[in-house]
């Protein structure tokens, strides 16, 4: 039997109590979660949570990486900031979707003042339900790559 797809998870303190829901969701639907934290609501660093997150996607160690603060936002740019890594921001479930069939994003992030806990769960659904269609899009992606690889 294959392993199960790992999806990683972290949040600064604004996504903490949504990070948990969508952890317990994805495992529910049968994908290994490690769950990064942090394990309380005191103040944090939310560049430090994507950029954790990320690393972990960037060296092979999940396929997937779902990060969460107040906007998504700001958690998506630390993410972004390394190589190989498409976090799209995402607060609804039709951007999530087609971040992967056309982006072939590998992370995805929303804000927990932005969006409650039925739509993450939905967007997460979308986002992890999607194929990336190549073709196209797959030189596209491979564009993005280029740019990224020019700028060193």
């Amino acid at each position: 039997m294959p392993d199960k797809i790992k999806i990683v998870l972290a949040s600064d303190h604004v996504g903490v109590d949504l990070r948990r829901a969508v952890a317990a969701h994805v495992a529910a639907r049968g994908f290994a979660v490690e769950d990064l934290g942090p394990e309380t609501t005191e103040r944090t660093d939310y560049p430090l949570w994507g950029e954790k997150a990320a690393r972990r996607v960037q060296a092979g160690e999940a396929r997937f990486g779902i990060v969460i603060c107040g906007t998504g936002f700001g958690i998506s740019l630390a993410a972004n900031k390394l190589r190989g890594i498409r976090c799209v921001t995402c607060s609804e479930p039709y951007t999530a979707l087609l971040s992967r069939q056309h982006n072939d994003a590998n992370m995805l992030a929303f804000g927990a003042r932005v969006v409650g806990q039925d739509l993450a769960l939905m967007i997460v659904d979308a986002f992890l339900d999607g194929v990336h269609e190549g073709g196209r899009h797959g030189r596209r992606v491979a564009m993005i790559a280029d740019i990224e690889a020019r700028e060193g």
